[in-house]
């Protein structure tokens, strides 16, 4: 899986990321200076599919309190969900599906779906009231029902694109 650096991004915080240690992000690419990164610069993340090889990705509207899945560019299921509340913005850009855990218990409802931006994934909930309102920590919150239909479909890797 290729990553393309931001501005501001360091190799340490996009190994957090995705959950992939320092040493196979160097180890993956030969000759990087981890010290000197530039915006637009072109990183391999060692054991992630190609998102593009995935026929399936995800678009969530902040604004709307939707998340969208497609296949093969095809709508094929719309979810209602929660977002981020103020002081607690659910990041907008491009992630991936990194991992899932199903259980993984508290406020997270039934499933858990990481995203390859620490701290912030797709999951359930233990309050399905607030499904449709901007209260989360910024992850995105699902009905439990839906989030588990979504990991079922989905595979780790799947491109999630988030905004407003």
């Amino acid at each position: 899986m290729i990553h393309t650096v931001k501005h501001g991004e360091t190799l340490y915080q996009i190994s957090r990321d995705y959950r992939v240690p320092l040493a196979s992000i160097i180890q993956a690419n030969p000759g990087i200076n981890p010290n000197l990164l530039a915006p637009g610069q072109s990183i391999e993340i060692p054991g992630y599919p190609d998102p593009d090889t995935i026929p399936y990705r995800i678009e969530v509207s902040i604004n709307n309190r939707q998340l969208k899945l497609f296949r093969n560019n095809v709508l094929q299921k719309q979810y209602p969900v929660a977002v981020g509340r103020m002081l607690h913005d659910t990041p907008v850009g491009s992630f991936i599906i990194i991992n899932k855990a199903p259980n993984p218990g508290g406020p997270y409802g039934t499933m858990w779906m990481g995203l390859s931006k620490e701290h912030y994934g797709i999951h359930g909930t233990d309050d399905p009231s607030s499904i449709g309102k901007a209260v989360s920590r910024g992850c995105i919150r699902m009905h439990n029902r839906d989030v588990e239909e979504l990991a079922g479909i989905v595979p780790v890797g799947t491109r999630v694109f988030i905004h407003p």
